[in-house]
């Protein structure tokens, strides 16, 4: 917890301080009335019935009134304050934690996964909060009312306290016993709710595959194994915890007996009177539930803490890319590859690339090309440094991408993903993605060079068509349009298609084409499977298993890469060969 105390700061924590105090106020109150009850049996009851009136009873029964009604403030107070304090702390974790994740590169993203990641802010945030809010309110009223009770008991009847050093130990040495048992059990629990999350987010985003295969059934039998799974984690967990509190109900119960035992004895020798007796008994439960109200707290801390290290892993996690301490600013965009090789971990048993080098210019189209699990788009994630290169340099400008900032260096780039991604809102709150300041010329521009201006036009809100969640109201192709208009408007000098048209039609892909060559001082980077989309490309860069194999106009690679040929002849026939002399 001490790594997310930073977290309760400012007003918070003022109601952090406030509500245990007002939870002391509850407790001294409560342990004032059993006395008040003592003096009503003892005093109270013999001095009415020697005056023949109900007034002693009264003025008694007037104080325990008040003090009730005190300790009732207090303990409203205190479930207020809690509350707030609990809600707040949450409120800022939650959001501490969100931000943190926005600064991880997508190293730490693929090392956490994206489920564990929903968990951890949601349940894991939740079980924090719930343990913290208890913590507040039972955390100082546990200690104080069993020293409390103690105290009062010893002062009533000190051999009869001796029952405490029998009970207590073995209620203490139950709560440890549980709390040893269980606090692991709770960690695997959180790690099987997030394999349940992994499940549903899939079968969730995958809906339409399921359905298109018919595969509910194969998918509901994931499920249901890990739903079992985590099933099962919860009642060995919970069977623990709660197998021991019949067992301390069972102690106070023959602590009880026992008192009434003993103090009955005392009570016929003279030793006590009948009302101490049944303040003892009050004080006596109060000590022992006090007890089990800590041990409580360790059941709940123990779960608590396998969330709080959860998101401590987050919180103290660094990114494994930073903006270097002395950058270098550079406007030229030039991008460059020495001998470049990457690895998605350190782990991996080869690398992804492979001594890859290459020079683009400004005003140059770059296509590239190869087969799956070549390694095409983690070569050009690592131009914006969504990953960094494990050897060899990636320079923009001359200048290395690691001695540039993050921000000067992806106001440069801009990429248009494989899988086109857009948000809940309007179309055009989409579009501003790419510039939130952008006039509605540029956005109209940039429309009509992606090609988007042609559906939008027929939509009856025009601009202003909500964009349901993962843009599930448009097809494919148009939701490509509008991711392609959105990087559009963000202007860069830098442009990364990455297979961003391979759902529109061959004549709208030459029209987005067309638009991308007016744009002269631009470098672009296109990723294709389509020979069509690349072939006027200045460069195009061949790949297979991580290595560039050759690199070279359309014509040149024609004539000496088999691979391109290859590729070329399935798509476009024999008769390119021919074209190519």
């Amino acid at each position: 917890m001490k790594k997310l105390t930073p977290y309760i700061k400012g007003w918070n924590l003022f109601f952090t301080l406030l509500a245990p105090l007002l939870m002391l106020v509850e407790v001294f109150m409560d342990l004032l009335q059993p006395t008040y009850m003592a003096n009503i049996i003892d005093v109270g009851i013999p001095a009415g019935l020697e005056a023949g009136s109900v007034a002693p009873i009264l003025a008694i029964g007037l104080k325990m009134l008040a003090v009730a009604l005190i300790g009732a403030l207090g303990g409203a107070g205190c479930s207020i304050f809690a509350a707030i304090a609990s809600g707040n702390f949450a409120a800022a974790l939650r959001q501490g934690a969100f931000a943190k994740i926005q600064t991880f590169s997508f190293r730490e993203i693929d090392t956490f996964r994206t489920s564990s990641l929903v968990t951890r802010l949601t349940n894991d945030v939740t079980q924090v909060q719930n343990a913290y809010q208890m913590i507040l309110k039972m955390a100082i009223r546990a200690p104080f009312s069993c020293i409390g009770g103690i105290i009062m008991a010893v002062t009533i009847s000190p051999r009869l306290s001796v029952i405490f050093l029998v009970s207590m130990p073995i209620i203490i040495a139950i709560a440890i016993l549980v709390l040893s048992k269980a606090s692991p059990m709770f960690g695997r629990m959180q790690q099987k709710i997030d394999r349940v999350n992994t499940v549903m987010r899939e079968n969730l985003l995958g809906v339409r595959v399921v359905k298109a295969f018919v595969s509910q059934d194969a998918e509901s039998a994931r499920f249901d194994i890990a739903n079992k799974d985590l099933k099962n984690w919860s009642s060995k967990a919970m069977k623990i915890v709660f197998t021991a509190f019949p067992v301390l109900i069972f102690i106070v119960n023959v602590s009880t007996v026992a008192v009434l035992w003993f103090g009955a004895q005392m009570v016929g020798q003279g030793m006590l009177m009948t009302g101490e007796i049944m303040a003892f008994i009050n004080y006596l439960t109060q000590i022992l539930m006090s007890i089990m109200m800590v041990a409580m707290i360790f059941n709940h801390a123990a779960r608590a803490k396998a969330s709080a290290d959860r998101l401590a892993e987050i919180l103290t996690t660094d990114s494994s890319i930073q903006d270097p301490s002395d950058p270098v600013y550079t406007d030229a965009y030039g991008v460059e590859f020495r001998d470049v090789t990457f690895s998605y971990s350190d782990s991996a048993p080869e690398p992804v690339l492979k001594h890859i080098s290459f020079t683009a210019e400004p005003g140059q189209t770059i296509g590239i090309i190869g087969g799956t699990g070549s390694g095409k788009t983690s070569l050009v994630s690592l131009i914006p440094r969504l990953y960094d290169a494990t050897e060899g340099e990636v320079l923009i400008g001359g200048v290395n991408v690691k001695n540039q900032t993050m921000e000067e260096l992806r106001k440069k780039v801009g990429m248009v993903m494989q899988e086109s991604l857009l948000f809940y809102g309007t179309v055009e709150e989409n579009l501003r993605w790419g510039d939130i300041n952008a006039s509605a010329e540029t956005i109209e521009s940039a429309a009509a060079d992606a090609q988007a201006d042609e559906f939008l036009s027929k939509l009856p809100e025009g601009m202003d068509t909500i964009v349901e969640q993962r843009g599930k109201n448009f097809s494919g192709g148009q939701k490509q349009r509008l991711s392609l208009a959105r990087t559009f408007i963000k202007q860069p000098d830098i442009l990364i298609l990455d297979d961003s048209t391979s759902a529109v039609d061959l004549s709208t892909e030459a029209r987005i084409q067309a638009a991308l060559k007016k744009k002269t001082d631009m470098i672009t980077f296109i990723i294709a499977q389509r020979i069509s989309a690349i072939a006027d490309a200045d460069k195009i860069l061949v790949m297979d298993e991580g290595r560039i194999t050759d690199q070279g106009t359309h014509a040149e690679l024609l004539k000496r890469s088999e691979i391109y040929r290859s590729i070329a002849v399935s798509q476009l026939g024999e008769e390119v060969l021919h074209h190519a002399g």
